[in-house]
């Protein structure tokens, strides 16, 4: 049961958007998008993490990648229009985003930053996005999210072997 309304609800709730909640227990050894995706019945590819990194001429940019891939630094330099991309520190995570490591979503930061959507979220009718807290993900339709975030898409992920 969902007691308070996280910023990336409220957003959605003032915009009209669809979309379900789905809350599932939190691991803290296991903050992963794979482990979070098997405990809510979703493919690894379907359930997206929002990755902070930072540009050395945009700054803070946000990057949301299938939670079975690895951000590609490269892609998302050229996408962005930097030299180099590299993610930020956890450390600085909250500061930034107003969200914990593994609850960090595109929707509802303190400040709007640059969002690049993996253009795989394009595949599914619904992707899963945290809700802005652990244990909690939205579902809803990658095109509302593109919509509401300004997203820019593209290819974000790399799948090591």
């Amino acid at each position: 049961m969902l007691l308070k309304k996280t910023n990336a609800l409220r957003i959605l709730d003032e915009a009209g958007v669809a979309y379900t909640t789905r809350s599932y227990t939190v691991d803290e050894s296991d903050l992963s998008a794979i482990s979070v995706a098997k405990k809510l019945g979703l493919e690894a590819s379907q359930t997206f993490k929002t990755l902070v990194a930072k540009g050395e001429q945009t700054g803070v940019l946000l990057a949301c990648i299938p939670g079975d891939a690895q951000l590609d630094l490269k892609s998302l330099a050229r996408s962005s229009g930097n030299k180099r991309v590299e993610m930020v520190p956890l450390k600085d995570v909250f500061d930034l985003t107003g969200y914990v490591r593994g609850g960090v979503s595109p929707l509802g930061l303190k400040k709007n930053f640059p969002f690049f959507l993996d253009e795989l979220a394009m595949v599914y009718d619904e992707i899963s996005i945290s809700a802005g807290v652990r244990g909690l993900q939205i579902v809803l339709n990658p095109h509302a999210l593109i919509g509401l975030s300004a997203a820019i898409q593209g290819d974000f992920s790399r799948f090591d072997p």
